[in-house]
């Protein structure tokens, strides 16, 4: 997709990313003092995160996290499958709408709009419905890409065979494309999951939505939502990891 970049953009990669890091760093400690200078670094206000119910509660609340996501995934990549597979005008344009239109906005359509015409989900399914509907556009750009990806041999291959072209889509080029799209299907699993927090908006009990019924409860907002930042961040550089990984050995298996 792009070329490798030589020794002097690696250098100025390099100065970039430590100028970075060293203004973040100098935020965070100014975002630490000014908690410091306000009491809210007091151990007190800590002890309620280090207590089983508190961390069962927003566990609770992650496992419907990954419900959400994960029935979103099935459903996205499904629906992005068939768009990469059948394109038209229609789909392309469904892709690029979809890329474009906030996934708030569908939310909102599912939670104002649709019921006004009769059509009320249960809140499980106005948070599952826009998200699929909004991911399914780029999972079906990563899908095209990752067929593009194969060797047009390959299919030219199986057709000399006198194999339809269905099933030298999916017993040929898929099983093949599958390689080149498994570390962004992952990439795209960890924007997924954190637009499982716009379950808020529905009153789904996601891990946000009960952070902020905690905060609620015991009165520690900054406390409760570094908490769940936190828990946020693990899920998510875990996914990144997973996905780096496996782009270093699908890079591997290609040399």
């Amino acid at each position: 997709m792009f070329d490798v970049p030589g020794p002097r953009f690696r250098r100025r990669v390099r100065w970039v990313t430590a100028v970075s890091a060293v203004v973040l760093l100098g935020l965070v400690a100014l975002g630490l003092r000014q908690f410091a200078a306000n009491g809210q670094l007091e151990p007190v206000r800590w002890q309620p995160y280090l207590t089983w119910p508190v961390w069962r509660y927003l566990l609770e609340g992650l496992g419907s996290t990954v419900v959400a996501a994960c029935a979103t995934g099935v459903l996205a990549m499904a629906a992005g499958l068939l768009l990469a597979l059948r394109p038209n005008r229609f789909t392309r344009a469904y892709a690029e709408v979809m890329r474009t239109v906030p996934v708030l906005l569908l939310v909102y359509v599912m939670l104002f709009v649709l019921p006004s015409f009769g059509v009320n989900l249960p809140l499980f399914w106005k948070l599952v419905v826009p998200l699929a509907l909004s991911h399914a556009a780029s999972y079906a750009v990563i899908f095209r890409a990752g067929v593009e990806a194969v060797d047009a041999g390959q299919r030219e291959a199986g057709l000399s065979l006198g194999m339809p072209d269905g099933l030298v889509t999916r017993v040929v080029v898929l099983p093949q494309a599958v390689r080149h799209m498994t570390p962004l299907l992952v990439t795209q699993a960890v924007s997924l999951l954190k637009d499982t927090s716009l379950g808020y908006v529905v009153s789904y009990t996601e891990l946000l939505f009960n952070g902020r019924v905690l905060a609620n409860y015991n009165g520690l907002l900054i406390q409760t939502f570094i908490v769940v930042a936190f828990v946020y961040l693990v899920v998510n550089l875990a996914l990144s990891r997973l996905a780096h990984r496996l782009e270093a050995s699908r890079a591997r298996t290609a040399r």
